[in-house]
């Protein structure tokens, strides 16, 4: 039995739960890139770290550490 990938947001998840501590977008796109995500560019890059960042933070597993900042903590 072969085992699908994981999704980059799951691996973004795996990566968070093991290391906790605070993350914003530039710690989130080295754990994306280490986990294999290759970006057209910076901007791309950014981008996804953001969007998988809202996502795991509407998911339950992050929060907002402050307002005014993208920086998250784990829940």
């Amino acid at each position: 039995m072969t085992e699908k990938p994981l999704t980059r947001k799951q691996a973004l998840a795996a990566v968070i739960q093991a290391l906790g501590g605070t993350w914003d977008t530039e710690r989130a796109v080295l754990a994306l890139r280490v986990s294999g995500y290759r970006p057209a560019n910076d901007e791309a890059a950014g981008k996804e770290a953001r969007r998988n960042l809202r996502e795991l933070a509407d998911d339950g597993l992050i929060v907002r550490s402050d307002a005014d900042e993208a920086v998250y903590r784990l829940a």
